[in-house]
């Protein structure tokens, strides 16, 4: 059985001057001890749909099961096997690090001591500052704060709401470790997130675009879907070719990904006879990010 199950859930926000479909007819199933990513920018609906798995808000069509629990009518349930870390930085600023701790964990009629064993390796890098204000926090040190307070009551599945953004690379790095011994411990997992690198680190991806999943399966099996030859190219003016590059009629994409560009032409092969100046060119295999753009042109 499922661990997380949705089928068919519509979310619509009615606003002053117009109305915005958050979710648009989402179906997909997680396992239970899988680590499931949810992947796409700002606004493709992913923290819609963590407040319906988490009980916050309802959907308007469509069901969603957590735990074997029906989100609508069995909250109460759903509340005690899950632990959920949103977006914002959403703990109580004043409190110091232990009293967010035993608050939290007061809230679902245990101590920090019975669960210890659930939080040690992410509290014993936190400990040092045990009195310091949460808010007073590194933004790594907040995350791991809000980790743990995520799971002082020992859920059965974990919801994080693009845990790393906003965090430096070594503290993305350090977090991303922690989910992966969450995830050997058996634990379900569902996060998101708008870093494509993360993708990796998933068993299974989901990517999704104004309120739809576009495409769900192994993240090496994504990258095979994008059947078209990706080159890189590199210059020490970049911005210009880029601009020169989306002119002509024989690219079919072209997107800046770091240093580099990255360029699909039609009939799928780079024109012959034809010169950039002085560009260094090289064909690569897609990235998830470039089969994500494909999908995302395909879906228009």
């Amino acid at each position: 059985m499922s661990e997380i199950s949705v089928q068919n859930v519509c979310k619509i926000y009615k606003l002053k001057n117009r109305t915005i479909k958050a979710l648009d007819d989402i179906s997909f199933e997680i396992n239970k001890g899988e680590l499931f990513g949810l992947i796409g920018p700002d606004g493709a609906g992913k923290t819609s749909l963590f407040r319906i798995l988490t009980t916050l808000i309802m959907p308007d069509a469509g069901t969603a099961r957590v735990a074997g629990y029906d989100t609508i009518k069995d909250l109460r349930k759903i509340r005690e096997r899950v632990g959920y870390m949103p977006g914002r930085f959403s703990l109580y600023q004043d409190l110091s690090v232990e009293e967010n701790l035993n608050f939290f964990a007061d809230i679902f009629g245990t101590t920090v001591k019975e669960n210890y064993a659930t939080i040690k390796d992410i509290y014993e890098q936190i400990e040092p500052f045990k009195t310091r204000r949460a808010g007073k926090l590194s933004g790594g040190m907040k995350q791991k704060l809000a980790l743990c307070c995520a799971l002082v009551h020992k859920p059965e599945v974990l919801f994080l709401d693009e845990p790393t953004t906003g965090v430096d690379p070594v503290s993305r790095k350090e977090f991303w470790a922690i989910l992966q011994k969450l995830h050997q411990n058996g634990m379900t997992i569902m996060v998101s997130t708008p870093y494509m690198d993360e993708a990796s680190l998933c068993e299974r991806i989901a990517l999704m675009q104004n309120g739809k999943i576009l495409s769900i399966n192994l993240p090496k099996e994504i990258e095979k879907q994008n059947k078209n030859k990706v080159f890189t190219f590199k210059s020490s003016h970049n911005y210009q070719l880029l601009e020169d590059l989306r002119k002509r009629d024989d690219v079919t994409s072209c997107y800046m990904f770091g240093d580099a560009l990255h360029v699909t032409f039609k009939n799928n092969a780079m024109p012959e006879n034809t010169t950039f100046g002085e560009v260094c060119i090289e064909e690569i295999s897609p990235t998830i990010e470039d089969c994500f753009i494909e999908l995302m042109k395909n879906d228009k």
